[in-house]
């Protein structure tokens, strides 16, 4: 890897400890690897909070004999078609399913659909998983 770049780090013995503990646990295979990863995560984060174009999952458990509740969803996605990507319905025992939304789009309009979605009611649990396009990571 000729673009790559060595540099030293001070820390605590302590925060060491922990911080090697945690890789361990998360099965990086050094310290370099998850350095990488913390920073890749923070990157994305400043994606997210700059409105670049992102991609990211929403995930929603709901009990689908709550009247109306799958038509408001429904509609509510159709507003968001344009951010919408791809969608699955999964059932999960005879009262309950789980909705898994792929999106891509301003980072805004991704966090107003989730919360959009979440706030339903009926929507027992929901969740927004964020991440990058990818296009300005390494």
């Amino acid at each position: 890897m000729p673009n790559l770049l060595r540099f030293g780090v001070s820390l605590e013995k302590k925060l060491l400890n922990e911080f090697d503990t945690l890789i361990k646990r998360k099965s990086y295979p050094n310290r370099s690897e998850a350095f990488r990863d913390l920073i890749r995560q923070e990157l994305v984060k400043e994606e997210w909070q700059a409105g670049a174009e992102v991609v990211g999952a929403i995930t929603l458990v709901y009990d689908h004999h709550k009247r109306e509740l799958v038509n408001k969803l429904t509609d509510i996605q159709h507003d968001f078609q344009g951010t919408i990507i791809s969608t699955q319905h999964i059932h999960l025992d005879h009262d309950n399913c789980l909705e898994l939304i792929a999106v891509k789009g301003p980072a805004a309009d991704i966090s107003k659909l989730a919360d959009t979605l979440k706030s339903v009611k009926g929507v027992k649990h929901g969740t927004l998983s964020m991440s990058s396009t990818g296009k300005g990571l390494k």
